[in-house]
């Protein structure tokens, strides 16, 4: 799968490519040579291709559920990397058919054609977690596993860059803020990650494989929420924000009210994963890389966060 780089350009199918992770991983297939084409919902919006893209196609992941439902997409493709994700279902955008259902049918195609698959989960789920989200994207593991196919996993910790939507674009927003709501339990670590760094390590994967499948991916320094929000402001401000500590009980009633009316990118899987570490068993990004990952936000380094309530 070297041929980007040795001469013969490569075709990639990006499925969610015009998303926040898409796009970084289109900008560094592109970089070493690919010739990237998106898969999206909309592939008129993109007619121009996105980014680095040359071109895009009509995908809808929750009508793709067998493997001849690939056949088009798939046509003079060489690779494929998988992106796509919703944090919330919508009418047939369930969960079990975009995270389950449709990357099972996506192995199947793969492994019929030989082609090399690279599925973007989550990181930090368990058996314990009750999760809808997180349930979904275990049991798309699952069937790739079981595939046959050429698959490589990759489970990023929480991820910050520039063109962010959703998570990262609302915590640079609250991280302004002079005070930061942070519930109480929240003391779970977390590795974020430069987007970028994600986009280049995918493309390794791509290009090069690895002598494993699954990948953890993260940056060096492990932080509570507290500590990224606090990291994230240190980068405008000089000032600490204060803290605001939120009881367990509202924080749970707000999650679950934010993914009843799509309020806000938190949700009760975002709550689940806060309460516990939530970083990479074995860290897999320098290697992918061939580098120290990108620090990202920079902490204070005179004074501490101070709290507004007891």
């Amino acid at each position: 799968m070297e041929g980007c780089e040795r001469g013969k350009r490569l075709r990639v199918l990006v499925p969610g490519g015009a998303g926040f992770i898409g796009r970084h991983v289109v900008a560094a297939l592109a970089a070493r040579g690919c010739d990237v084409v998106v898969g999206s919902r909309h592939p008129g919006k993109y007619a121009n291709g996105v980014g680095a893209a040359s071109a895009c196609r009509a995908l809808r992941m929750e009508r793709m559920l067998h493997a001849g439902d690939w056949t088009e997409a798939l046509a003079g493709i060489d690779a494929v990397v998988n992106c796509v994700g919703i944090l919330r279902p919508r009418g047939h955008e369930t969960y079990d058919r975009v995270h389950h259902l449709a990357p099972a049918a996506l192995a199947a195609a793969c492994r019929e054609r030989g082609l090399r698959l690279v599925h973007v989960s989550a990181l930090g789920y368990d058996d314990r977690l009750r999760s809808r989200f997180l349930r979904s994207k275990h049991d798309g593991e699952n069937a790739l596993r079981a595939s046959g196919a050429d698959w490589h996993i990759v489970r990023p910790s929480l991820l910050d860059g520039d063109g962010g939507h959703g998570g990262a674009k609302w915590i640079r927003r609250v991280a302004h803020w002079p005070v930061h709501p942070l519930p109480r339990a929240a003391r779970g670590r977390i590795a974020v990650l430069d987007a970028g760094d994600l986009g280049e390590a995918i493309a390794t994967l791509v290009l090069q494989g690895a002598d494993v499948r699954e990948h953890d991916l993260g940056g060096n320094d492990l932080r509570t929420i507290g500590e990224h929000l606090a990291a994230m402001r240190a980068l405008h401000h000089a000032r600490p924000a204060w803290r605001l500590p939120i009881p367990d009980w509202l924080t749970w009633l707000t999650a679950h009210a934010c993914d009843l009316l799509h309020a806000t990118p938190f949700s009760y899987g975002h709550w689940e994963l806060l309460q516990r570490d939530n970083c990479p068993r074995v860290n897999r990004l320098p290697s992918l890389l061939g580098r120290t990952p990108r620090a990202v936000g920079t902490m204070p380094e005179h004074g501490t966060i101070s709290e507004a309530v007891a």
